[in-house]
Formats: C-alpha cells, structure tokens, sequence
C-alpha cells in the first residue's frame, strides 16, 4: 500500500496540528494530572490521524478484465442502477449506474475501459449530499467521456457531495487511456457516476460493495 500524491500536504498539515494538541494535552496533564482526558484526548488524536492517513491510502491491485468488460472506477457501494436520460453529452438514454464512497473508502478513480478520451469538462456547482438526486446534475462534478475501440462510448462522472470539496482529474481530450490507469481523485466522500449504452450486460446490482481495479460493472455488446 502507498499514500496517494493529493494527500501528501494534508497528512503533514494534520500531523502537525495532531501532535500539537497532543503536547498541549501533556502539558495539561502535568498541569492537573487528569489522567482520564489525557488517554481520551490522546486516544481521539490517534484515530484522526489513522483516518487521515488510511482516505489516501492507494492498496496494491492487480487489474485484469477483458476488452469489452466494464471495470468498476471507484471502490463504494452501488446506489443507482436506472435508465436515465443523459443530457449533458449523449442526449439519449443510457444506464446509470452511481457508485458512492464513503469517506472510508478508498478514493482514487480509475478509466474504466481503455480507449480514447473524446470529452472532458468540469461544471462547477453545490455540494448537496452525495446521494442526492440531484447531485449528479447540481453539485460540482467532472465529466469524461471515453470512445471504446469498438467506437461505443461511456460516459462516467465524478460528482462531489456534502464534504468533498476538490475533485482532480488528470485526462485529456484525444489522450490514450487504458482500463485500471489512475485518472482522477476525489478528497472526503463523494460518488462516481456511469452512463452506459443500453444494451450493455450489468454485473452488479443496487447494493453491491464494489472496489476499483477488480468488480466488473458491466460488458459492452
């Protein structure tokens, strides 16, 4: 396992804030000697600081899946699996499927099939809960549309949610992708939508816990 590159200022900024409180927490406890707040207070600083350090955790994953196989983006649970109209691109109806991360999840993004980036555009916007229904459309997010060999294409969506406040992705127009490359990063729990061709076979169903590089969403026909 390592530590994702965006969280790098974060994790020193909290060690320091962290350890702060903690020789403030000491001093105390040589002021007053209330042994019961210096564990309670060390004890909430430790786990800040595991939870800090395991959101940008990136675990070691091996990525193999066939070439009209759907990999999934983003580890979470899925919360949406409906035919849609997908107004933003495709003005058509697609599958949606909606993937929501926790603020326990791992928070990397993924290509979810190779090909080559044909659309990518940021939308700024509100930060309503990730599992708003309208936070697909409202909250800030990023689009990316990918155009598969078979010339298909999908559409997927990092939208941010209540606490997540930067998304960051890393692709461009006319670049080369292939699935399981890293191509984005969303900080504090948000969700990842995909828009599919309707005749794509679905793996998964509402419910699943799914991780990025190893569930298979779907297959292109």
């Amino acid at each position: 396992m390592k530590l994702h590159r965006e969280g790098y200022l974060i994790i020193i900024i909290a060690m320091i804030l962290l350890t702060t409180i903690q020789l403030g927490n000491f001093y105390l406890y040589l002021f007053f000697g209330w042994m019961w707040l210096f564990w309670l207070l060390s004890i909430a600083t430790l786990v800040m600081a595991y939870l800090v350090v395991q959101f940008f955790r990136i675990p070691k994953r091996e990525c193999q899946f066939g070439e009209n196989d759907i990999m999934c983006p983003a580890d979470g649970k899925v919360v949406v699996i409906e035919e849609v109209e997908e107004t933003e691109y495709f003005h058509d109806k697609r599958i949606q499927i909606s993937v929501f991360m926790s603020p326990l999840n791992v928070h990397a993004n993924y290509n979810p099939i190779s090909g080559i980036i044909k659309y990518v555009k940021y939308h700024k916007g509100l930060f309503l809960v990730a599992w708003h229904p309208k936070s697909s459309t409202d909250n800030e997010r990023s689009t990316v549309v990918t155009q598969h060999s078979s010339g298909k294409e999908i559409l997927f969506r990092q939208v941010a949610g209540a606490v997540a406040r930067r998304i960051c992705y890393y692709v461009q127009p006319n670049q080369k992708v292939t699935t399981g490359e890293e191509y984005g990063f969303i900080k504090f729990g948000s969700r990842i939508d995909l828009y599919l061709p309707l005749d794509s076979v679905i793996n998964v169903k509402i419910g699943d816990v799914v991780q990025a590089k190893i569930t298979k969403i779907g297959e292109l026909k």
